[in-house]
This record gives structure tokens, C-alpha cells and sequence, in this order.
């Protein structure tokens, strides 16, 4: 069953009057022709994101998983295989999912609320007016930063309220690589995404567990497994990112001559990557995503 959060109270989502219109108007991009089923990922995805989950110790017995679900192809990839490993890990853990509606009015991504019904995942769609907000108190240059500290800062609140240990992302080794340029260059540090670690206040710990995935790899699967990919609902009037695919067209340009190349940079994140975390490998230790001979890590974890 779905909790839908309007404001300030979860609601059955089967109760149309808590959504005026849903009942004229239901939710597109997902139509329930027959029972869904969890998609079996590709072996190279199931390989390069069990070794990542051994390699960081990401999920530990007991644990209670947080989705960040945004309808996108990464985090339903993501989905997926938190449900194949759920049902073979040599840990137990529960697995519940969240999206973060802004009130943008772009996109309605309850279209999400059957498909994780059939999927039996616990689901939480929390809609909270973050437009709005932003359009009485930010200039439309800090909208980016102000609506990722809101989603992130709701996610926190629904792991507190609804017992969860650890919030699993969804982002991927080519995001990975593109941060790490773009502090660089403009930064002037030398940053990435962790693949692990404990929030500031201590009760919460944040997974990627496809940092050694490849976004072309989840691109595949999505589109074989034809997962019900919603548009993103940031609002175009405050432009489109420029920093971000200037580093993917970089980085593309640099691995059409160099195919090693993210089989190096993996090896150059590592150590940014466990930033924090004990009894990680180091960079000389770690092979590259999908490598002929991939380390054998934690061997319970594999396929």
C-alpha cells in the first residue's frame, strides 16, 4: 500500500477525494495491463553493483532500505536490483521507496503509485509545495541548490518517521566522473560523491550502489526491461543545467580515444569515494566496472 503526503498527513491513494480530479484525470505513463513482476537486471549490472555494495559494506543484516525513486531510468534500475538482491543477498534487509513531488505541475509521477503496488514495495509519494516556496524567497539561480536541500531534508524525515536505516541513491560511476570534473574546474577541489557514508546528525547512512555501474549499461536495461520512465518536473524557466553535459561531452570525446579511460578513473575516485568509511579497498585494489576478472570482494554478493 501507498502513503501519499499532501502537506501534513499521509493518505490512502485510493481515496480520489484527497486528490481533487484524480478521479477524471488518472495518472499517465503507466498503465496496469498485468501483474508487474521484478525485472531480472543484465549480469554486468547485477556483478558491478553487487561488488559495489561488498566493496563499500553498504547494506548490513537488518537494514531497512529508503529509495530515492525519482521516475527516472537510474533509480527504478536501482529498484529492480535491490529487489533481485532482497531475494538472494546473504543479508536480510527490507526495502521501501520514496518520490519527492514539488508541485511543479510539469509531470504527475503518482503514475509511480500502481506500479510499486504490484511491485509490493512499501511506497511514500510526499508532494510538498517546493516551487512555490522558492518562488517567494530565491532568485532563480539558487532553485537548483534550494530544491535539492528540500527533497534531500524530506527524505530524511520520511526515513525518521517510518524507521528507516539507510537512504539507496541512484546515482551512477558517469555521475561520479562528471562531479569529480566539474569540482575540479570549478571548485578547485578535488570531490565526488561518496559511495557511503552517515549523514551529520548521525541516525541515517546514504548508499550508491551503482557507482561502478555505467549509465549506458542502466540505459539498456531500462529500455529492455521498458521501465515506466517519468519526465523530470524541474521547471524549464529556470534554465538548463550547462556545467553537468559539458562534462559528459568531455568525458565522451576523451573515452572515444581512450576506452580505459573510466577503468582509470575509478581507480583515481576510489579513495574520494570511501572518504569516511573504514575497511574499504584501496585504489590499487579495485578493478573496473565489468573487468574480465572482477574482485571478488565479499564472494557472498556475487550473481
Amino acid at each position: 500500500m501507498a502513503l501519499v503526503r499532501d502537506g501534513e498527513g499521509f493518505f490512502c491513494p485510493q481515496d480520489a477525494a484527497v486528490f481533487p480530479g484524480l478521479a477524471h484525470r488518472p495518472p499517465s505513463g503507466y498503465r496496469r495491463s498485468a501483474m508487474t513482476q521484478p525485472t531480472r537486471p543484465s549480469r554486468s549490472l547485477i556483478r558491478c553493483t553487487g561488488r559495489a555494495i561488498g566493496d563499500f559494506r553498504m547494506i548490513r543484516e537488518g537494514d531497512r532500505l529508503l529509495l530515492g525513486l525519482s521516475g527516472g531510468k537510474d533509480s527504478l534500475t536501482l529498484l529492480h536490483l535491490l529487489l533481485y538482491f532482497q531475494a538472494r543477498a546473504p543479508v536480510r534487509f527490507e526495502l521501501g521507496a520514496v518520490t519527492i513531488d514539488p508541485q511543479t505541475g510539469l509531470t504527475d509521477k503518482r503514475a509511480l503509485i500502481p506500479y510499486l503496488d504490484d511491485l509490493k514495495v512499501p511506497y511514500h509519494y510526499v508532494s510538498e509545495p517546493i516551487l512555490e516556496r522558492a518562488e517567494k524567497h530565491l532568485d532563480n539561480h539558487s532553485y537548483c541548490a534550494f530544491c535539492s536541500r528540500m527533497r534531500r531534508g524530506l527524505i530524511y524525515r520520511t526515513a525518521r518517521e517510518h524507521g528507516y536505516t539507510a537512504i539507496a541513491l541512484g546515482q551512477h560511476l558517469d555521475d561520479l566522473a562528471e562531479s569529480f570534473l566539474m569540482s575540479a574546474f570549478n571548485g578547485g577541489r578535488l570531490k565526488t560523491m561518496k559511495a557511503h557514508y552517515r549523514i551529520e546528525s548521525g541516525d541515517l547512512r546514504v548508499i550508491r550502489p551503482l557507482v561502478y555501474a555505467r549509465e549506458r549499461q542502466i540505459q539498456d536495461f531500462a529500455h529492455a526491461a521498458a521501465l515506466p520512465i517519468q519526465d523530470e518536473n524541474c521547471p524549464t524557466r529556470y534554465g538548463t543545467p550547462t556545467q553537468r553535459p559539458r562534462m559528459k561531452a568531455l568525458l565522451a570525446r576523451e573515452e572515444a580515444d581512450n576506452p580505459h579511460l573510466f577503468k582509470s578513473l575509478v581507480r583515481t575516485l576510489m579513495p574520494l569515494m570511501s572518504v569516511g568509511l573504514d575497511d574499504v579497498p584501496q585504489a590499487d585494489e579495485a578493478d573496473a566496472p565489468g573487468a574480465a576478472n572482477p574482485t571478488e570482494a565479499v564472494v557472498s554478493w556475487k550473481p
